[in-house]
């Protein structure tokens, strides 16, 4: 079984609570982390932006992950989001077998 952590930002706790529970409820993904108070510096429309943000770090599948993404994105104000996924090469076996069993 393939498993990712995906990384995704969100512009407040609150939407990234918002967005990753709509994706567990989904069955999307089998949980999330969310670390608010992160700070962005970016290139966006020919300017240096800053933001203060959340970030998720979700788990999921190789299976599914296509679809989280899909729904991810519909489910996010931002007009481009960070939504990218990490494959786990490695990781402590029954953890893994949870986040498969746990998403569709």
């Amino acid at each position: 079984m393939k498993a990712f952590f995906v990384y995704m930002t969100a512009p407040s706790k609150e939407e990234a609570e918002r967005i990753c529970s709509a994706l567990i409820e989904e069955r999307l993904a089998a949980c999330a982390n969310i670390l608010p108070g992160a700070s962005s510096v970016y290139w966006w429309e020919g300017k240096v932006e800053t933001a203060n943000e959340a970030v998720c770090i979700l788990k999921t599948t190789a299976a599914v992950y296509h679809e989280l993404e899909r729904r991810a994105v519909e489910l996010h104000p931002y007009k481009v989001p960070c939504v990218v996924a990490l494959k786990l090469e490695n990781g402590h076996a029954p953890f893994l077998e949870w986040v498969g069993a746990e998403t569709k």
